[in-house]
């Protein structure tokens, strides 16, 4: 496996920059494999939602769509890809930002009985309690 960093994953969604975009494009369709994938760990994922969202201002369909492709592509291993693939959900349907719904889908898959919280659109997810 190749650990794939944020930056990496933006410049090849977005293709935003001559340069970097072509080298991420590069990595992520020649050097990349199911043999050998890029590995996106839940940091990586979590920040190029952030990033995607503020700076690029994709829509929370968009994002979810974004999400939705990296966990379909085989030549990627995303880390506790069930925790994302329910923050994605979380995300498409609007009951949650991404992070906050992979904060608790993470929480719950660690054994926790539920996250506690001072936010309250995240409290309304199952996995969260109010603080």
């Amino acid at each position: 496996m190749i650990g794939l960093d944020t930056n990496v994953v933006v410049r090849y969604l977005a293709q935003d920059d001559p340069v970097q975009s072509a080298r991420a494009t590069q990595i992520f369709e020649q050097r990349l494999a199911a043999a050998e994938p890029g590995f996106v760990s839940l940091v990586t994922m979590a920040e190029t939602v952030w990033v995607l969202e503020r700076a690029y201002g994709l829509s929370r369909s968009e994002l979810a769509a974004a999400v939705e492709r990296m966990l379909q592509a085989d030549t990627l291993a995303v880390q506790n890809e069930q925790q994302v693939f329910t923050a994605m959900i979380a995300l498409k349907t609007g009951k949650a930002s991404f992070s906050d719904a992979l904060i608790g889908a993470v929480s719950a898959w660690a054994g926790c009985r539920y996250t506690l919280t001072f936010d309250r659109t995240a409290a309304r997810l199952k996995e969260f309690r109010p603080a």
